[in-house]
């Protein structure tokens, strides 16, 4: 019996010249050429070759064309270092990212079958951190031709068919349903007998495969800038908020603010809807009047809308406006200063009793005021805004953030290590003067 023999491979005569004359291997090592064939070019004399055409300048041209790929196959050596390197510290794996598009599963099983001509698979598979159970799922399901299932119907009967997937991104991306929320046309669906799926799956599709409802705004949006008073007691705004006690008792709160310096110039609690209040808080505030009559900003409620109320606008204490009956503006600026009390302040205390609502506005209030600066105001609280006693703070507040950034950078100037204190040293040797000249 003979024993098989492999097929003799024949090779270039320039290219064993070349090694045995430069002693370089490492360059055809790169092209598969067997070491054993390598050390035989080296330590023997090349055969004699006759050909029609034999010059040295053939040889000089396969030794550059040999250097020219060399150079090449180091920078895409280090290219390739470099991009691994970035994949492992960015923490990718295939093994958590799904591919449900099938193109890019063929794709990505042709460049495998290629790298797999030069590395093993296993080293292919570690490189791109693809679990080799999951890439022998995909190679077993290529043939399916699947271009939008995550895995094989057979395998995974009780995944929406291809059909409802498109249905469920025609009802979603298109201008026919776009009213309807998402929650709800997923039941709209059921209801129609178009697709019959829970509505987490379709958030889960809409988050998976970036579909888009068709909502551009065409309405242009109402204003973001409200009224704006030019100084302080021009402008102020009077309301009364409701805040409910553990026992689910009713307390309200009377609240005046200043329009300019956003500064609370009176407040009170009752446990009773009293009508007469406003007027009391607008006599209060009004005491540090020196004849200016301000534009009180209110709603339209029987607490506004009373003979107490009638009786300063008619001495010439206030001005009243209705909001959004007068003037199109709102109410809001004391409207968002009730959400602060409440969500800041009042809903992280036990309010059991009308006392605790009485205490814990007195406190926000004193601090709102005197202490919490405001951005609006670079810096200003709402009392240095009414007295005008800030103006200097947004100044000092720049300075200071120039010295701090100087104290900052010389403190990460200072710090230091081995490799910084050696090349300070290397500089320190290159500018010291020559001596012995």
């Amino acid at each position: 019996m003979v024993a098989a023999t492999r097929p003799q491979l024949a090779y270039d005569h320039r290219l064993r010249e070349f090694v045995h004359r430069s002693g370089r291997d490492r360059q055809a090592v790169g092209i598969a050429i067997p070491r054993s064939t390598l050390h035989s070019w080296k330590s023997r004399a090349p055969k004699p070759v006759v050909g029609l055409i034999r010059s040295d300048k053939a040889i000089g041209e396969l030794e550059s064309e040999v250097l020219r790929l060399s150079r090449q196959v180091r920078k895409l050596r280090r290219i390739i270092r470099l991009l691994l390197v970035l994949l492992k510290l960015l923490g990718f794996r295939l093994e958590s990212l799904r591919l449900p598009e099938g193109k890019n599963k063929q794709r990505l099983l042709r460049e495998v079958g290629r790298a797999c001509q030069i590395y093993p698979l296993r080293k292919v598979l570690g490189m791109i951190r693809l679990s080799p159970s999951r890439y022998h799922a995909w190679a077993r399901k290529s043939e399916c031709g699947l271009t939008d299932m995550p895995s094989c119907p057979k395998s995974n009967p009780s995944q929406l068919t291809s059909n409802e997937v498109s249905t469920i991104r025609e009802m979603i991306t298109g201008n026919e349903y776009r009213h309807v929320p998402t929650t709800r046309l997923s039941i709209l669906a059921q209801r129609m007998g178009k697709v019959h799926a829970s509505a987490t799956t379709w958030l889960r599709l809409m988050r998976e495969h970036g579909w888009r409802r068709q909502r551009t705004r065409v309405h242009p949006p109402k204003p973001r800038v409200g009224v704006r008073a030019t100084k302080s007691n021009e402008i102020w705004h009077m309301d009364t908020t409701l805040i409910r006690l553990v026992s689910g008792a009713k307390v309200y709160v009377h609240a005046v603010i200043d329009n300019y310096s956003r500064r609370i110039l009176a407040w009170q609690v009752n446990e009773t809807y009293d009508t007469s209040t406003t007027a009391k808080l607008l006599i209060e505030a009004a005491k540090v009047l020196e004849g200016a009559v301000p534009s009180v900003f209110m709603d339209s409620g029987v607490e506004n809308l009373n003979a107490n109320v009638d009786a300063l606008v008619a001495n010439g204490t206030i001005q009243r406006i209705l909001a959004q009956v007068d003037i199109v503006f709102s109410n809001s600026m004391i409207e968002s200063w009730w959400r602060m009390l409440k969500h800041f302040w009042l809903y992280l205390n036990m309010l059991a009793t009308i006392d605790d609502v009485r205490k814990q506005p007195a406190f926000y209030v004193d601090q709102h005021n005197r202490v919490i600066p405001h951005s609006a105001y670079k810096g200003q609280t709402p009392n240095e805004m009414y007295f005008g006693k800030g103006s200097d703070v947004p100044s000092q507040l720049s300075d200071a953030r120039a010295v701090a950034r100087e104290a900052r950078m010389t403190a990460n100037r200072a710090v230091t290590c081995s490799k910084c204190a050696k090349s300070e040293a290397l500089v320190q040797i290159e500018n010291k003067p020559n001596e012995t000249g």
